[in-house]
């Protein structure tokens, strides 16, 4: 048993040098647990709010003024800690702290739980006794909120090196490639500028469907067959070009406009031609049945949710009644706090949703969501590929390797 016994928050900045929050939670005097919220660029309707009034300041205020609350708790307790959250703070939203603020708290408070047992902090998460490792999943091609104008409108291409056997061989098989799109695009482009994306995708100046053809090219000069040993993902993030006035998907940079039935055959041409192994937010976040379509009409592809579920168990069981994904994405700070993601994933393991742990593209040097990836059975870790921020993320897997527990990569 370790209790806390103390509790301090600070403004810090995140991987594009905005302010975050930082939360220190202390067990026992002497365990710290220490965790940074990320953020989102591509922010979904209904998740929840990161710091009230868009002020990491106010979240700061509000745990300043409530820290009593949470000393003398057990570090360990997932749910009472979530409950002192929500006491404070009963909006659907967090709209009063922050849910940036739940995140930083309730991770920080089970990591200083895994320092206290001398455990690493997935096995604190789960009573599992043997665990796979998700597959790596990187952005390779970055566009739409997460790079500049002239770059694609599809926000990201991303490669997962589905046929490797460990996580080291996952990890240098996405760096490889990555490697490879640079050669491609300074041969394409002399004057490109090796400029990257906030998740460190190249952001060339390219059309959507070029964008594609150099990525495919460049696990096929590395002679992987796609769908083999690697496969491509597309981030669609739909949602940044519907446009709720016009009721049409409107791609601005690429000068092209969609029907809803257009778009569905826009996302289905592309998983077919690149045999996608991953298609997200393929249509906007309120699209139910026409995800529902594309998951009919895909079953090998895991047809992802995520500005469509937003790690919110009731808009999950929604989407799994109405069937409308294969897999969903898990951003712990969508949720909240720890306990609302891992509700989140109960309701995905139990119906088949798989689950793809994921980075924001805000990010901070903290490899938790690494943890969390395993505790939660998830496929994928949506992490990124370069960059000190994600090579943080895939340092952290290496090391887990080390373990008795973990054995082989997941079953996609």
């Amino acid at each position: 048993m370790s209790k806390i016994t103390s509790i301090n928050g600070r403004i810090i900045y995140n991987s594009r040098g905005s302010k975050t929050v930082e939360v220190d939670i202390i067990s026992e005097n002497k365990f710290l647990g220490r965790v940074c919220a990320p953020s989102g660029a591509s922010v979904g309707k209904y998740e929840a709010v990161s710091f009230p009034n868009e002020k990491p300041e106010e979240s700061l205020r509000m745990l300043n003024e409530n820290v009593q609350k949470f000393i003398g708790l057990e570090s360990s307790d997932l749910k009472t800690i979530h409950d002192t959250l929500r006491s404070i703070d009963q909006s659907s939203n967090y709209a009063k702290i922050g849910g940036a603020l739940a995140f930083a708290v309730s991770i920080a408070s089970m990591e200083s739980a895994s320092k206290a047992k001398d455990t690493s902090l997935f096995q604190t998460l789960s009573s599992e006794s043997s665990f796979k490792f998700p597959f790596p999943l990187g952005n390779i091609l970055g566009g739409g909120a997460h790079a500049g104008p002239g770059t694609p409108d599809i926000q990201e291409i991303l490669i997962c090196a589905i046929g490797t056997k460990t996580i080291r061989d996952a990890i240098e098989t996405n760096l490889a490639v990555h490697k490879e799109l640079r050669r491609i695009l300074e041969k394409e482009d002399p004057s490109f500028t090796n400029g990257r994306g906030d998740e460190g995708g190249w952001a060339p100046k390219l059309k959507n469907e070029k964008a594609l053809e150099l990525s495919a090219k460049a696990c096929e000069n590395l002679g992987f067959t796609l769908g083999k040993e690697v496969a491509l993902g597309v981030d669609f993030a739909s949602s940044t070009q519907w446009s709720e006035e016009k009721e049409k998907y409107v791609y601005e940079r690429a000068g092209f406009v969609n029907s809803s039935e257009e778009q569905i055959e826009f996302a289905a041409n592309i998983i077919k031609k690149y045999k996608l192994i991953y298609a997200e937010d393929a249509v906007h976040e309120e699209a139910f049945e026409d995800m529902a379509e594309l998951t009919a009409k895909f079953p090998k592809t895991l047809v992802t949710g995520d500005d469509l579920t937003v790690t919110n168990k009731d808009i999950l069981t929604k989407a799994i009644n109405m069937k409308s994904c294969n897999a969903a994405i898990l951003k712990v700070n969508q949720a909240g706090s720890l306990y609302d993601a891992f509700e989140f994933a109960k309701v995905a393991n139990q119906n088949n949703i798989k689950l793809i742990t994921s980075h924001r593209s805000g990010e901070s040097t903290d490899s938790h969501i690494a943890h969390i990836g395993l505790a939660t059975k998830s496929k994928m870790l949506k992490v990124g590929i370069v960059g000190g921020e994600r090579v943080a993320k895939l340092n952290e897997l290496i090391r887990l390797s080390e373990h008795d527990l973990i054995r082989g990569m997941a079953e996609i």
